[in-house]
């Protein structure tokens, strides 16, 4: 049958608008990003790790990781164990349930030249991509050069650890925002370190409570940032710099991802520029570490930015 011209003209421009409103919707969902690859912090379950390793490490794959940290390194005379557990149980469970080990934290004395050697060798055994020191001890910190001197040991470990294909990283808390000597410690590090060798696991939740912007060191060192811990807090405490302090065992406002104060799409719109490839839920003293790491899940797997 045939049309006139006012019908066809009207026909035209209803299929015009109706593409266009798809198309824009689909280029909406295009520019929409999210996290791939979701782990977690095993010290946040370390309780459970201690009394049963492969029942825990069961039900963290049930709900949905596929990736993990690990916590509870110790050494002993050249003697490696993960919450008590020998690296060889420890590797067999994470394949049994289907989980990948992407990384470990290990201690500051345990990067000396005759400890480091050892932890790279379980490190290859276990899978690790990165090997990450996650404080450094007071005696270190509170020499006059200290910052220095780890800055040195960073990049002599990072040496060892990128030719047996491992990456080295430096994880945060708060007290390295707190100037030492007119310079702030997080400074120090990023400038004196290779940023071949030491890559940088940013705690957003601890540079967030020490007053600082996680997308400023973002644009400062693009790609430097591969791993970021995600918690948040209900409110963000007054912290300082002196003192000892425990950071983390006496805070009772933190809480599960998305449930606090902290703006994760404003972080996140900025992680191709960060180099980050895994986020990585952690809760220091959860009431109910699987519900607190199920929650954390759901609203991270759900977060588009």
């Amino acid at each position: 049958m045939a049309i006139n011209r006012r019908e066809f003209l009207s026909a035209t421009l209803t299929t015009i608008t109706a593409a266009s409103v798809l198309g824009s919707r689909f280029s909406f969902a295009a520019t929409q990003h999210r996290a791939e690859h979701i782990g977690v912090q095993l010290y946040t379950v370390r309780d459970a790790m201690q009394q049963d390793m492969d029942g825990t490490l069961a039900k963290v794959a049930a709900i949905g990781y596929k990736e993990v940290e690990l916590a509870g390194f110790t050494m002993d005379g050249g003697k490696i164990l993960y919450f008590t557990h020998s690296p060889e149980d420890l590797k067999a469970s994470l394949d049994r349930h289907g989980l990948t080990a992407i990384s470990t934290h290990v201690n500051y004395a345990s990067l000396s030249p005759e400890n480091f050697p050892k932890v790279i060798e379980v490190s290859k055994m276990l899978g690790h991509r990165y090997i990450v020191n996650p404080w450094i001890d007071d005696d270190i910190r509170k020499q006059p050069d200290g910052w220095k001197q780890a800055a040195a040991t960073f990049n002599r470990a990072g040496e060892m650890s990128k030719k047996s294909g491992i990456q080295f990283a430096y994880h945060n808390h708060w007290f390295e925002w707190f100037p030492v000597n007119g310079k702030l410690p997080y400074d120090i590090l990023l400038k004196e370190t290779d940023p071949n060798l030491v890559k940088m696991e940013m705690d957003l939740c601890w540079i967030t409570i020490a007053g600082q912007d996680p997308v400023k060191y973002f644009n400062l060192y693009p790609g430097r940032f591969p791993l970021v811990h995600v918690k948040d807090m209900k409110k963000l405490p007054k912290v300082t710099g002196s003192g000892n302090q425990d950071f983390g065992d006496s805070l009772d406002d933190m809480t599960e991802v998305g449930s606090g104060v902290i703006d994760w799409k404003r972080i996140f719109a900025h992680a191709d520029k960060a180099g980050i490839k895994y986020y990585i839920v952690e809760h220091d003293k959860p009431k109910s570490p699987f519900d607190s790491i199920k929650t954390s899940y759901q609203y991270m797997k759900a977060l588009r930015f």
